[in-house]
């Protein structure tokens, strides 16, 4: 992709880190296959998801394995239990699986005491008509589907509670809203008269605060499958979804084109880069060499 085409720069400015694989055609492509690639340095995720092709499962399986591998181990505290806790001192999780060749999607946003987030999105594609479930509904479901119902928070996660209540509850996500959330706790309530004050939303993320794991597994026969897992904003509002639940925002698979994941500010992701996966039937790769992981 020529660095000036399209507005590359824009998307550059909204995600800290964005990772776009696309399928190789032809037989040059065959020699390269399988594929398994995520999102920062996770590396055990990948080699998980790895080992799943090596023994002979799907493209699905080795995504919802390496992702699982990654709620497992609490990737830098933005993956899995115990991380990120709202304004309420509560940890939920979003995930969500995609399958290339039937184009199934499967997703939970808000989910409550459940740890293996992306393994209830798989269940969704398996047992429902439906494609995304929230909040305690899904944990319900969650439950019927066998998974055990557990408490996400942990020591860690009340610490980074009580120190953010402590800076009077900064950074935070409200705005035009009574108290002054730029100085003091809420609760916070919109004021008799609205003035909007316009802000300028800058994003903090960095290799230490981000809050994905995308994986984009491409099989041996070019079949993909996509998937995130997270745990959202730290200090989020409750009941605030980013993109990664949301198929075309968080990743996207498609066997004919290729898969796509992507991380960063998700609350400005999902407003643009549904628009960006249209670019993937041009089958072109762009790929900073440092996001790409192949085990051999």
């Amino acid at each position: 992709m020529a660095a000036g085409s399209g507005g590359v720069g824009r998307w550059r400015t909204v995600a800290p880190l964005l990772l776009v694989v696309f399928q190789l055609v032809g037989a040059a492509s065959a020699a390269a296959l399988p594929v398994v690639i995520n999102t920062w340095a996770f590396r055990k995720a990948a080699e998980t998801a790895w080992r799943v092709l090596q023994l002979g499962g799907s493209e699905l399986d080795a995504v919802e394995r390496g992702c699982g591998q990654c709620e497992i181990d609490q990737c830098d505290g933005s993956v899995g239990y115990g991380g990120s806790p709202d304004e309420s001192g509560e940890t939920t999780l979003d995930a969500m699986i995609m399958d290339g060749n039937t184009m199934e999607v499967g997703a939970v946003a808000d989910l409550r005491h459940v740890k293996n987030a992306i393994g209830v999105a798989r269940k969704v594609i398996e047992y429902t008509k439906h494609t995304l479930l929230v909040g305690d509904s899904a944990s319900l479901f969650a439950v019927r589907m066998g998974f055990p119902y557990e408490d996400l928070t942990t020591q860690k996660s009340l610490l980074v509670y009580s120190k953010w209540l402590n800076q009077s509850c900064q950074p935070n996500y409200w705005k035009n809203v009574v108290p002054d959330s730029s100085k003091s706790c809420g609760p916070y309530k919109r004021p008799e008269k609205v003035t909007c004050k316009e802000e300028q939303t800058i994003s903090q993320r960095s290799v230490h605060n981000h809050d994905t794991i995308g994986m984009v597994v491409i099989g041996g026969s070019g079949t993909v499958a996509s998937g995130t897992s997270t745990n959202g904003a730290v200090h989020k509002i409750p009941g605030r979804v980013g993109d990664s639940p949301i198929a075309g925002a968080g990743s996207y698979a498609d066997s004919t084109a290729g898969g796509a994941a992507a991380t960063g500010d998700g609350d400005i992701m999902m407003r643009f880069l549904p628009r960006f996966w249209k670019k993937m039937t041009t089958k072109v790769i762009f790929l900073p060499l440092r996001m790409f992981w192949k085990c051999n």
